[in-house]
Order: structure tokens, then C-alpha cells, then sequence
């Protein structure tokens, strides 16, 4: 198979677990403690990628410096553009409660949050195309990581989105845009970086890892604490430790 289409699919793929989650979400009414608990194992799924596969990898590859800087972009670029959209009504675009505004409560909200939900998606799917241009192999425990915790954003985001009074024509085109959406930002990143110098590898890498952190902070953990207090930090710890573990096996 070529490398490139190698990109597209598991970008795809990766993509693929936001629809599954809206599906599910869609269908059944899933209980608020069961939402929360998913988005928090998905939370530590994904901080440990972040730790182990994604920095790591980084530095190893471009050096500390190269790293630390598209760490601190990415994050901050994260953040500016979390705050736009934010104030045009995407802020809890990930709740699954009664946060999300409609449309009639805040004009504009439904394309602010699907460019949130872009927002949210593309660096994890570059990140999966990079690995396929430095490797010629998807990390598994990066797939595993971006599966596992888009599963849960596409469910608490799409019962959100219904409990707003969103059509399911506009829930499902949104989630399914973003899925093929992912699909070509991984074959983005692929193509983009295929022959790049090592150090601009190791930068695109942490501008990607720093914006996936200050998605987890900004748009994960309030979902995930919004039901369990206690147990949110032991149910994050099970999602870390499974992420982690696959990192091994893999390697």
C-alpha cells in the first residue's frame, strides 16, 4: 500500500470514532456520569501520547529546542483561537448538557462550533501523517490514542448539539466533515513533511502536541469533571496507564 494512502486511511479511520460517538449519541440517551467517564479515560488516553509518543519522539528526532518552541505556538495558537470562537458561541462545544447555545439564543454558535470541532480534530490527524512521512508507519499508540478519545468528543459533543435543538442533518455533516476532514490532514501532514529536516519535523510535532494539551484543558476536563468529582482523576490515571501500556506493547 502506499505510504501516502497509508495517511489518508488511518486519518480516516482516526475520524471515523467522532461519527461512531455522535451516532451513539444520536440514538440512545447516554447518562451524564457515563459521558464524563468516557471523556475523562479519553483525556489520560491522549496526555499520555502527548508524554510518550509525541514529545518524546520529538526530541529524539529534532532536538529540545526545536520541540519546546512548536509546543509553545501550538498551544498558544490553540488558545487565541479556542477564545474567537469561544465568544461566537463554541465554548461548550464539548458538553454534553444544557451548555450549548441554539442557534436562536446565539446567532452564528452552529458554524463557530464546527469550526471548533476542526479546530479540535486537525492537529490530531496531522500528527498521524507526520508519523507516516518519519516512520513509514502510523504510531499505534497514537491511532489508538486519537480513536479512543474522539470516541467520546463526538458523543458528548452531538448530545450536546441535540439537547440544543441541532438537526441531525447538521450534527451528523458536521462530525462527517470532520472525519473526512481528518482524513486529509493527515495526508497533509504526510505530504507536507515527507522530506523535511529533522528540527521542522520535531516543530510541526510539538505545535500539534501543544495545541492537543490545551484542547484537553479546555475542552476535555470541564466534560469530564462535570459529573465525578472523585473519581475523574483515578478514571484520567486508567486512560493514562492504557495509553502508556499500548506504547509499550507497540515498541
Amino acid at each position: 500500500m502506499p505510504t501516502w494512502l497509508m495517511a489518508l486511511i488511518w486519518g480516516l479511520a482516526g475520524g471515523a470514532a467522532l461519527v461512531f460517538g455522535c451516532a451513539v449519541a444520536w440514538k440512545w440517551t447516554i447518562q451524564a456520569k457515563i459521558i464524563s467517564s468516557i471523556m475523562a479515560f479519553g483525556a489520560g488516553v491522549l496526555i499520555s501520547a502527548l508524554a510518550f509518543d509525541l514529545m518524546d519522539e520529538a526530541v529524539r528526532l529534532g532536538g529540545l529546542l526545536p520541540t519546546l518552541t512548536g509546543f509553545l505556538v501550538g498551544a498558544l495558537a490553540y488558545v487565541g483561537a479556542n477564545a474567537l470562537l469561544a465568544r461566537a458561541g463554541a465554548k461548550h462545544r464539548k458538553r454534553s448538557g444544557g451548555h450549548q447555545p441554539s442557534e436562536d439564543e446565539q446567532t452564528g454558535s452552529g458554524t463557530a462550533i464546527a469550526i471548533g470541532a476542526l479546530l479540535d480534530g486537525v492537529p490530531e490527524s496531522v500528527v498521524l501523517g507526520v508519523g507516516v512521512a518519519t516512520v513509514g508507519a502510523v504510531n499505534p499508540a497514537m491511532l489508538a490514542a486519537v480513536f479512543i478519545s474522539n470516541f467520546p468528543e463526538g458523543l458528548s459533543s452531538a448530545a450536546g448539539m441535540k439537547k440544543a435543538g441541532r438537526s441531525a442533518g447538521y450534527v451528523f455533516g458536521v462530525w462527517g466533515g470532520i472525519a473526512v476532514l481528518s482524513g486529509i490532514s493527515a495526508l497533509i501532514g504526510f505530504a507536507a513533511l515527507q522530506n523535511a529536516p529533522d528540527g521542522l519535523v520535531a516543530a510541526i510535532t510539538g505545535i500539534a502536541a501543544g495545541a492537543i494539551l490545551a484542547m484537553i484543558a479546555d475542552t476535555m476536563i470541564p466534560e469530564a469533571f462535570e459529573e465525578h468529582h472523585l473519581l475523574t482523576g483515578l478514571i484520567t490515571a486508567v486512560g493514562f496507564l492504557t495509553a502508556f501500556t499500548i506504547s509499550n506493547l507497540g515498541g
